[in-house]
């Protein structure tokens, strides 16, 4: 649940007070983009990282950057104070509000800035993937960027609701495994452990980002692979990432049953965990300066 105080543009006010209009054209066509930021112990986590791939994806749909780091930085943590948030997320949305025909005339500035918090979503401990063919478009030039045009991934993920699943695998164009709707995918097989390349029209994601450079150095390294469904159904292992929900073990695939949790996982959420802690800790000194 959205909580109660939304920073919009260039004011913090309560959710009635927003407005939001139908002469937003990119609102309506979901020319935008966003990022979800973890909350821990009142801190934006990785902030730094969500920053630099919301600057690469607005370069990408040319979306004018008009917001610096330090400025998104100080109305998100505003929304953290007012919603008095310790832990939970965040969401920070880019809206482009002069592109295409179905315009107002009212005053609007060129982006719209929406920042709002909520708590975090509950998780099964071991979720279940179904398969979604042509989930993803590989040869896209808009694959990878998250944008505001969402309705490809929560109708994926309503559809593997209704089926008995937790999240969908989604598949390219190729057959092959790109990633979860909402969610990178990794698979442990022959004590390596695998993810798709970018290449296959994943995201970006952060927190994948994240173990691939501190896994190595506990003697986990991991290997961007071309995966096809085969492999996760033949994995030791298989896990999910995202900003909500950090590391979750898969327990089936489509009907396929996979060891759930494994050890592979449980060490890689140690050493996130830690990675977590040690980044908000440095945070929060730094800020008591």
């Amino acid at each position: 649940m959205i909580h109660r105080y939304v920073f919009h543009n260039e004011s913090l006010l309560p959710i009635e007070k927003v407005r939001l209009s139908p002469g937003q054209v990119g609102l309506i066509c979901g020319w935008g983009i966003f990022t979800t930021v973890r909350i821990t112990r009142g801190e934006a986590f990785a902030y730094e990282r969500h920053y630099r791939r919301l600057e690469k994806d607005a370069g990408i749909i040319r979306l004018p950057m008009l917001y610096t780091a330090a400025k998104i930085s100080v109305h998100l943590h505003e929304v953290i104070r007012a919603n008095k948030v310790v832990e939970g997320c965040a969401r920070i949305y880019l809206v482009h509000n002069s592109v295409g025909y179905w315009q107002s005339n009212e005053h609007r500035p060129p982006v719209d800035l929406i920042i709002y918090s909520a708590g975090l979503p509950g998780y099964r401990e071991v979720v279940r993937l179904g398969l979604r063919a042509h989930g993803r478009h590989a040869a896209s030039p808009l694959a990878g960027v998250k944008t505001i045009s969402w309705l490809n991934n929560v109708w994926s993920i309503a559809e593997a609701n209704k089926e008995g699943f937790d999240e969908a695998v989604m598949l390219n164009e190729r057959g092959e495994v790109a990633e979860c709707t909402s969610a990178n995918i990794f698979a442990v097989k022959t004590g390596k452990i695998l993810t798709p390349p970018l290449s296959s029209g994943c995201l970006e994601g952060i927190t994948r980002g994240i173990l691939l450079e501190i896994a190595p150095g506990a003697g986990l390294p991991i290997v961007e692979q071309t995966l096809r469904p085969e492999d996760l159904f033949s994995a030791e292992e298989v896990f999910i990432t995202s900003t909500n929900r950090n590391l979750i073990s898969v327990g089936e695939i489509a009907g396929h049953r996979i060891p759930a949790p494994g050890p592979v996982c449980h060490r890689l959420i140690e050493l996130f965990d830690a990675h977590v802690s040690e980044y908000v800790t440095r945070r929060l000194a730094s800020a008591a300066r």
